[in-house]
């Protein structure tokens, strides 16, 4: 009987747990019976034959060119070689003298008639995958501008199905949007955030602990914001899934980690540190602590400003925060003014407002396609831009949504003017963090100048018009998240609106 060896083959690991290997090797063992023929030796792959370089197979096809073997069975030719390079390397084997058989197809490779036909069936086999492949393309790139993402869902999602949106996960979502608050705060680093997501219980696919890569893949992902980034192709895409994080905490957590927004892991954890920096050479006011007691130093070894006292800059903001303060008869004057204010209904125009500033973004965007046509920009270059704009985009329809659902009330604005009116009691009840963001959002400037400190109130603070005070409440309700809402993660959301 002729040695000959078997190969077997499925596309992938979940047909591999089916009948297809078995009833291939099945096929083989009675087209050998038949023949005089012998299998001593099976060769199983679980690839697909469009892709070049199978490792199984070309193992085999190396065997065989030693002579390991006389004859080489296979199910049919599709299960063989569905490229024409590795049909080549098949149809060269009679030449070596290898004969080739094939359990369902009866073809005679020794006659011109038999080859011409394998060849023929080759061909057709390669053009339906390449027709396959372009179908499946053309389907998910329809899907893809549906907002519908047709791949597994990122973690902290849950897959609804073919046809449907990811809907965010109960248990992983709110762990997801926590790892980017704790990220954009600027306090950890991705290894020290790490232990935290683990301590809390956040699990990759596979139930096991997120590893580094697998946090740094989901803190770059903007699928969280709403929108769906092809990483192969960069194109973006509006998804219909519900957002997880807003897209300034991605844009905040994209700065942390480019190292735009300064160091991600502080050594001690000083009151003011990073807030202040020296008024004659703007280098930074460094803490440090000596005979138990924190100072802030100027690093400038021939500047004038050397040392102040973290107790001294605590009494002096204090001081500051108290010379703001609304007096009663001012809150009284500025609720009056904002009643009259707020019936006139200004958040039409803000709204009209956000609507042009998105019209002009989708505006921008139409250009930068007409521009792509044109070859005026490269296409790496037009998705860099598309996803920039796309993210400004989502900006300023969440910025919409705020507006469009705020409603100030007359309880409000009394809740609003009476934390502004009691600043310095919330400073001296608040802990450490709390006082860092009163701090940071109250003063713009914020200088030492020899042994002085200089704090320049915004203008929000200083002002007692309305025309300044009320985009505060009806845009962002910044004072009150920031004031009543201690212990959010960013601390820079209400220096952007002021």
């Amino acid at each position: 009987m002729k040695p000959c060896f078997g190969y077997i083959r499925v596309s992938t690991q979940k047909q591999g747990l089916g009948v297809s290997l078995d009833a291939q090797k099945e096929a083989i063992m009675d087209f050998a019976s038949q023949h005089s023929l012998q299998v001593v030796q099976w060769f199983e792959e679980k690839e697909t034959a469009a892709k070049r370089g199978r490792p199984v197979f070309n193992h085999m096809l190396k065997q065989l060119k030693r002579r390991r073997a006389a004859g080489l069975i296979m199910h049919k030719i599709d299960r063989s070689a569905r490229n024409l390079r590795d049909w080549a390397l098949v149809s060269e084997l009679p030449n070596m003298g290898v004969d080739i058989y094939f359990a369902t197809e009866t073809l005679d490779f020794r006659s011109r008639g038999g080859r011409l036909a394998a060849n023929l069936q080759a061909v057709i086999a390669e053009d339906y995958i390449y027709n396959l492949r372009e179908e499946t393309i053309k389907g998910l790139n329809g899907r893809l501008k549906q907002g519908l993402y047709p791949f597994r869902a990122p973690i902290g999602y849950v897959d609804n199905g073919r046809g449907q949106p990811k809907t965010p996960c109960p248990v992983k979502a709110p762990m997801i949007k926590r790892a980017f608050d704790l990220y954009a705060s600027g306090a950890h680093s991705l290894r020290t955030l790490l232990p935290e997501l683990e301590r809390m219980g956040l699990r990759n696919h596979s139930d096991k602990p997120v590893t580094k890569h697998g946090l740094e893949t989901i803190l770059s992902n903007p699928f969280y914001t709403g929108l769906i980034v092809i990483k192969r192709t960069g194109a973006v895409y509006t998804g219909q899934h519900p957002p997880i994080i807003s897209t300034r905490t991605f844009q905040r957590v994209q700065d942390v980690k480019s190292g735009r927004a300064g160091k991600k892991v502080t050594r001690h954890n000083h009151l003011y540190r990073g807030l202040f920096r020296c008024g004659l050479c703007d280098g930074p006011m460094s803490p440090e602590r000596q005979k138990g007691h924190v100072y802030y130093r100027c690093q400038e070894r021939s500047c004038a400003t050397t040392t102040i006292r973290e107790d001294q800059i605590d009494q002096l903001v204090l001081e500051q925060l108290r010379c703001c303060q609304l007096s009663e008869r001012d809150a009284k004057k500025v609720k009056s003014d904002w009643l009259a204010h707020i019936g006139s209904n200004p958040e039409q125009d803000l709204e009209r407002s956000l609507d042009l500033q998105i019209s002009q973004s989708r505006a921008k965007s139409d250009r930068l396609m007409d521009l792509l046509i044109d070859g005026t920009v490269d296409k790496a270059a037009y998705d860099n831009k598309k996803l920039q704009i796309e993210l400004e985009i989502a900006n300023l329809q969440e910025e919409l949504e705020r507006v469009q659902k705020a409603q100030v009330t007359e309880g409000l604005i009394e809740q609003f003017l009476e934390l502004v009116k009691t600043l310095a009691e919330l400073h001296i009840l608040a802990n450490h963090a709390e006082k860092r963001r009163i701090v940071k959002n109250c003063f713009s400037n914020r200088t030492v100048v020899g042994k002085n400190l200089c704090l320049e109130p915004y203008k929000w603070l200083n002002s007692r018009k309305i025309s300044e005070l009320s985009p505060l409440v009806t845009q962002h309700d910044p004072l009150l998240e920031l004031l009543r809402g201690f212990g959010r993660s960013s601390e820079d959301d209400f220096e952007q609106a002021a």
